[in-house]
């Protein structure tokens, strides 16, 4: 009996790290800027978006700025999916995508 229980804790580790991985997915929302002052807008939105963070006291602290062309930027944070209703109704970002590390 014994032999059989020390065999099932490798599984269950196995379940609870699955578990972990589907529980705290996390969501890139993106806020999209157009025109020749884009990336400087995009630069300046970061930084209310760490504002943000740090009001709320949200787990996940990345943001950046992508640039897409001349005239094209986004400003984007990543947070855990259970933060995004409340981040999403508070700062209305364009569209959001799954993100993987």
């Amino acid at each position: 009996m014994h032999t059989a229980n020390i065999n099932l804790i490798p599984h269950f580790k196995y379940l609870a790290i699955q578990y972990y991985t589907i529980m705290s997915k996390k969501i890139k929302l993106i806020w999209e800027f157009r025109g020749p002052t884009a990336e400087n807008t995009a630069k300046h939105h970061v930084i209310h978006l760490n504002d943000y963070i740090a009001i709320e006291k949200l787990n996940l602290k990345q943001t950046a700025v992508e640039a897409v062309s001349e005239f094209s930027a986004s400003a984007y944070m990543i947070i855990e999916e259970s933060d995004m209703p409340k981040v999403k109704a508070a700062l209305k970002p364009h569209r959001g995508q799954y993100y993987n590390e």
